[in-house]
This record gives structure tokens, sequence and C-alpha cells, in this order.
């Protein structure tokens, strides 16, 4: 774990999990209310009677003082680049404690691509200050729980999981699976069949362990992709559009903004470091 910014109401942390397969689980607890994006690999996360799978694009939900526990049952290593809220921030843009106690999320587009944008300032490919974009990232967070009720819809789906190991397995292998291949054309037989089962038993069976269908996944997948690529100047938003797997730029267009909340181009902007644009979507998220 590496701090890599801290600021009186905010600290952003690098979180590089190399916990092996099966390793014995034990209790932790969460200090701050916390935002912790899954940015790569996957682990089971336990608390407050509730069980998730947390795969790349998934968000983890710390609520302070709460005991937690997580397992690797399917891979070895797991990163998250995890947001830690001071209790003044968390009264500042939203405290109400459903929004705090929902426990993780699946991979939601309007979150995924703001934590891109804080991942490139993590990796100084952006002019964006990294509290700035953390305070994005909570500041939308909240929006979505608290204006949209995302977060009980998000709770409810992913009640505790009952299914088999291997079936679990199954589902976060294929998740891994379609991370890597994102940017292929694939349909829900190609997948199921890399799965080793029907499509029919496959498609329920991924969206009750990941909270997600396949393919929301799979699209959510070349989103983040896109919001990384945007922060390079060098490649064209058309480049970017077809590089991550959308097979039309429109399609990408629309998308994109629905999950941003702007233009791929508007997006790019506020990577580049026009500070203006990402303070006006701070002040939307956490004032309106």
């Amino acid at each position: 774990m590496t701090c890599i910014a801290q600021s009186k109401s905010l600290a952003i942390y690098d979180y590089r999990c190399r916990i092996g397969l099966g390793a014995t689980p034990f209790v932790e607890r969460h200090n701050r209310s916390s935002i912790s994006f899954v940015r790569k690999g996957s682990f089971g996360y336990h608390t407050r009677g509730k069980y998730f799978e947390l795969v790349a694009g998934s968000v983890l939900i710390g609520r302070a003082g709460d005991e937690y526990v997580c397992s690797h049952d399917h891979v070895c290593g797991d990163e998250c680049l995890s947001f830690q809220l001071a209790p003044e921030l968390v009264a500042a843009i939203g405290d109400d404690d459903t929004i705090w106690s929902v426990g993780a999320l699946p991979p939601v587009p309007e979150l995924m691509v703001v934590a891109e944008l804080a991942e490139a300032a993590a990796a100084r490919q952006s002019d964006v200050a990294l509290d700035e974009a953390g305070l994005l990232m909570a500041a939308r967070f909240v929006e979505i729980a608290g204006s949209t009720h995302r977060a009980k819809s998000a709770a409810a789906e992913q009640k505790p999981v009952v299914t088999a190991t291997r079936d679990r397995r199954r589902a976060v292998e294929a998740a891994l699976w379609l991370e890597e291949h994102a940017h292929q054309a694939i349909d829900l037989d190609r997948v199921s069949r890399q799965a080793g089962l029907s499509p029919f038993h496959f498609l329920r069976l991924f969206a009750r362990v990941l909270g997600v269908t396949p393919h929301q996944y799979l699209v959510r997948c070349r989103l983040r992709h896109a919001a990384r690529l945007l922060a390079d100047p060098a490649r064209s938003i058309t480049d970017v559009a077809f590089d991550v797997g959308f097979a039309d730029l429109s399609n990408f267009v629309r998308t994109f903004r629905r999950a941003a909340g702007v233009s791929p181009r508007v997006f790019r902007k506020a990577a580049k470091g026009e500070r203006k644009i990402l303070q006006e979507r701070i002040a939307a998220y956490a004032l309106g």
C-alpha cells in the first residue's frame, strides 16, 4: 500500500495485493469511508453479512468503522486505487448511511470513466491534479448513489452469492477474459464457450455473481479503456473508438457521453488539465 496523494480531507492509496490463492483471510477494519476502484485482478469482499465478487471495474465501498474480510479464491493478486475520505468531506458531499453501507458496486460506467481520469493523473499521464480527480470520483459516487438509487439497485443485484466455488470461478475468469479481449468482436456464444457453459446458463451465472450481464461488462471495459486512451493527445478520438472495440464512432460517442456526462472531446480537454471543466463537473455533482 502506497499513499500517492494526501490532503486534510482526502488521501489516495495505491493498493497492490500479492496474496496467493487459498491464503487464510483475516478481519480488517475501515478507518475511513472509502471508495476503491478495482483496476486489475479479482477478490472476494465480505462485509455486514454480504459477499461480493469484485473484478476490474468494480468499486468497493467502505464505511468507517465496519469490519471486512477479503478472500482470494480465483487469481493471484489485485490492484486498487483507493480514495479515503475524512469525515468532514463525507459530511460535505453526502453522509447518508444507505449510501456508504452498500458494500460494493458492480462495474458502473459513470464511475469507471472518472476512475480512469484519476488513474491517468496518478500515472502522471494527465495534467489534472490527483486530489481534484479524487474529489470528482467521490462526488460522482454520491450523486449516483443518492439521486438515482443506483447503489440500492446494485446491492439488491449482488445479494450474498450462494453458487458453488467452481461456478463463481467460472464467472470471474470469464470477466478477466473479457477484460483482456474487450477490443475484439465478442458475442455471448463466444464467451460462454470460453467458460464451458451454454449461453443461457452462462448468462444467468455471470449476472448473478458479478451484478452485470456479460455484454454490459464488455461495453464498460471498452469505456474504461477509452477513458485511459483519451488522456493521450496523440490518438484521435476515432482511433480510440476503434482501438477499444467499438465498430461505430457515433455509437462510441453516444455511449461515452451517457457514461461520462460529457463527450469524449470534452473529457479529453479535462484530462489535459483544463481546470474550469473539471471544477464545473465537481460543482455539478457536489452541489446540484
